[in-house]
């Protein structure tokens, strides 16, 4: 896979932190608890963790759909303004990609005027026919002027989903935030998503956020790879590094339950922590299999894991990890 080159990153977070009020005196809920995060021109990045670890509150974040609690977003090397012009031009820039192409797409507008809209929205100024007839073709809908007058319940899952990526591309972004973009696709379509998405990399120079559960898709499709839990990014690398070679207990027992695991599968006790009382020390260590197995007592190692925070991993570069247990010697 290609890896981005060592140039300033395109997009930036820095210790970003968003956080939720509580309801009626309750604790606020730190749904980001401190991220790092680059991505680079031309790279793909799979953000992946459990349902509740943070990962959409960081996309939206990302998006300029939530405003930071703390920290800064850049773009291109300039903090972004939440100002509604500044705001205008770069939802122009990035364009979000969701994972259910039934409630994305109006049902009442055709194809055409789905993917019309966001130039509408922009108040482009050229030829919107041959705008939206590039879209799908990029899309890999062709002939595009074929689906101009059908409605979304008169395509396939992957049909829709082509039209959503078409209504993407059509404002031609530096960037696409993908929530989940084949979860609600059968197998058999999910391959030629992937394969669209890398080609429009490869094409168009097009970074991507992706963000998933799925390990298995993030191998596919992913140059760097960020495990996310309980607000923060616990494992990063490159996807070779992080799913050959896991280090955080977590980033194991998530690739432990895929079907082509070798490992037997690893269930994690308890559900993930509420992001409203984040415990100390290790965020991951009440449901962790070395401390619950004795390997980190055998470490010397518990007490830390129970007791001392881990710091933010960096943004980019060489692969990290915030795990007592794997930075052991």
């Amino acid at each position: 896979m290609t890896t981005a080159p060592a140039t300033a990153p395109l997009l930036s977070a820095a210790d970003l932190r968003v956080t939720f009020p509580g309801r009626r005196g309750a604790p606020a809920a730190r749904a980001v608890d401190g991220v790092d995060l680059d991505i680079g021109a031309g790279e793909i990045v799979a953000l992946v963790g459990e349902s509740g670890c943070g990962k959409t509150s960081l996309a939206r974040a990302l998006l300029g759909l939530v405003e930071p609690t703390a920290g800064r977003v850049s773009f291109g090397g300039a903090p972004l303004s939440y100002g509604s012009r500044a705001m205008r031009a770069y939802r122009k820039r990035v364009q979000l990609v969701l994972q259910d192409p039934s409630g994305s797409l109006n049902p009442r507008h055709t194809v055409y005027d789905a993917v019309a809209e966001g130039l509408r929205i922009h108040g482009y100024d050229g030829d919107e026919r041959a705008a939206v007839a590039e879209a799908l073709s990029r899309a890999g809908l062709r002939p595009p002027e074929r689906f101009f007058l059908r409605y979304p319940h008169e395509l396939s899952g992957g049909q829709r989903q082509r039209v959503v990526i078409a209504g993407a591309l059509v404002l031609q972004p530096e960037l696409i935030v993908a929530d989940e973009p084949v979860a609600s696709l059968d197998a058999s379509v999910r391959g030629e998503i992937l394969a669209l998405l890398l080609r429009l990399r490869d094409e168009l120079g097009l970074s991507a956020l992706v963000v998933t559960h799925d390990l298995g898709l993030a191998w596919n499709i992913a140059d760097r790879v960020a495990v996310m839990y309980l607000g923060r990014i616990v494992e990063t690398g490159s996807v070779e590094e992080v799913l050959t070679a896991p280090r955080h207990p977590y980033t194991r027992a998530l690739l432990s339950v895929l079907p082509e695991s070798a490992d037997l599968p690893v269930v994690l006790a308890g559900e993930p922590p509420d992001p409203a009382r984040i415990p100390s020390g290790c965020r991951f260590h009440a449901r962790c299999q070395v401390l619950a197995s004795g390997e980190a007592e055998t470490a010397g190692i518990a007490a830390r894991c129970r007791g001392e925070d881990l710091p933010v991993l960096p943004g980019a570069g060489p692969a990290a990890v915030a795990c007592h247990w794997a930075s052991t010697p």
